[in-house]
């Protein structure tokens, strides 16, 4: 079956990871699987949660906020101005989770990691895309406090990506742009470490169920792709240098 936009089942889209994207935060990467563009930027403050900062042994914390922009799908999307949906609650819950394990709570001391991804331009896959660019922003923000002996090395303790696999007409491919993602029998989002350990997996059969040996066989495509997605990244890491 031929996909979409010509590529290969096991080829993701074109990334792209641009640093320092914008001027004020901390860190800053704008993350682009094809034509799915999300915003990462962390903000660092030096101080916790109120529901963490009474505890007898505080600990850093890591959390995040996921939206999408009005006109970042085909159609305006309504702005959540009062309170955020059942999805965005999910998607930046998630986030949060994982960008959770990355990192060394106890050794970011008492200090606070917010992580706003937002979808400037929607065509499926912008969690897994936020997670992955949500990691990058991370490693760019902590590197000055690193450098400069405020934090340690291993606080930022494992290199983390995430995309999605689908099974569509009985092929499993590799990061699904919405075309695919809206046909697909069943669409299962992973996130795992750069050694191939897995922290998150959502997914479900949308037709009827998929066998075991294709979940497998989806494990191993998505982990060969998070292992592209971390050279991205350690590519991106080593090319920016810290003023």
């Amino acid at each position: 079956m031929a996909r979409a936009d010509g590529r290969l089942n096991n080829q993701l889209r074109e990334i792209e990871l641009v640093p320092n994207f914008t001027k004020w935060a901390e860190g800053s990467v704008l993350c682009k699987f094809g034509n799915t563009h999300v915003l990462c930027n962390v903000t660092l403050e030096e101080s916790l949660p109120g529901w963490l900062k009474h505890r007898e042994n505080p600990h850093g914390w890591a959390t995040a906020e996921y939206a999408m922009l009005p006109r970042s799908t085909q159609s305006r999307t309504r702005r959540e101005q009062r309170w955020p949906k059942g999805r965005t609650q999910e998607i930046s819950r998630l986030i949060g989770r994982s960008l959770r394990m990355a990192i060394d709570l106890q050794a970011l001391g008492e200090r606070t990691l917010t992580v706003d991804c937002d979808v400037l331009q929607a065509d499926g896959g912008t969690r897994t895309a936020a997670i992955t660019g949500g990691w990058a922003a991370v490693a760019l923000a902590l590197r000055p406090l690193i450098q400069a002996g405020d934090l340690p090395e291993n606080v930022l303790k494992q290199q983390i990506a995430a995309i999605s696999v689908g099974l569509i007409d009985g092929e499993i491919m590799l990061d699904l742009p919405y075309i695919e993602d809206s046909q697909a029998e069943a669409d299962v989002n992973i996130v795992m470490t750069a050694k191939g350990d897995l922290i998150e997996v959502q997914g479900t059969a949308e037709k009827e169920p998929i066998s075991t040996a294709q979940f497998n066989e989806m494990i191993t495509l998505a982990s060969e792709g998070i292992q592209s997605l971390c050279k991205i990244q350690q590519n991106l890491i080593e090319s920016v240098t810290t003023p």
